[in-house]
């Protein structure tokens, strides 16, 4: 077995697949993007997030606690559950936060809303000011990208909170 390098890896799961987010260090991004899932959504994602697995050998994993937020659907949780064991399988640390957790981390500069999180996560992190989503309209359907942001936003809360809040219950 190879060695895990010091990544932290972020995932944020959407209707659609999920956005992630690879650190080397607080403002230091390794790598990002989306992921798209048709079909067997969660089967995709798992798959995908695999092979991302092998390749980085991040140290830590961070989800966003799904009990936190009303509008996280089964299907989310029933697939953090699955990421959580494969984690578990590969002794990869797992870090979950609240909602509430990161908007703590963000109100000292203002960000309430997940636009205005975004739009934090982008002046901090240079790479990603140009892939900042633009405000949406009532009728439009969320950028996918955001939830690449989402993620990051779990990783700057990440390293601002300093401590892991290990995910070590299987069965939530």
């Amino acid at each position: 077995m190879m060695p895990k390098n010091s990544l932290i890896f972020a995932l944020h799961a959407t209707s659609r697949g999920f956005g992630y987010v690879v650190f080397e260090g607080p403002f230091a991004p390794y790598d990002w993007g989306t992921v798209i899932a048709r079909g067997d959504k969660n089967g995709i994602c798992l798959q995908k997030l695999e092979r991302m697995l092998d390749r980085f050998l991040p140290e830590t994993l961070l989800l966003e606690d799904v009990k936190s937020v009303a509008k996280r659907g089964e299907r989310i949780a029933r697939l953090y559950k699955a990421i959580a064991s494969l984690c578990v399988s590969r002794n990869i640390d797992i870090a979950v936060y609240t909602l509430g957790d990161i908007k703590a981390c963000f109100a000292s500069v203002g960000a309430v809303t997940r636009q205005e999180i975004a739009e934090s996560v982008a002046r901090q992190i240079d790479a990603f000011g140009y892939r900042k989503p633009k405000p949406r309209k009532a009728w439009q359907s969320e950028d996918r990208r955001m939830a690449m942001f989402c993620a990051a936003a779990l990783v700057l809360t990440h390293y601002q909170m300093g401590a892991l809040t290990l995910f070590d219950d299987l069965s939530r």
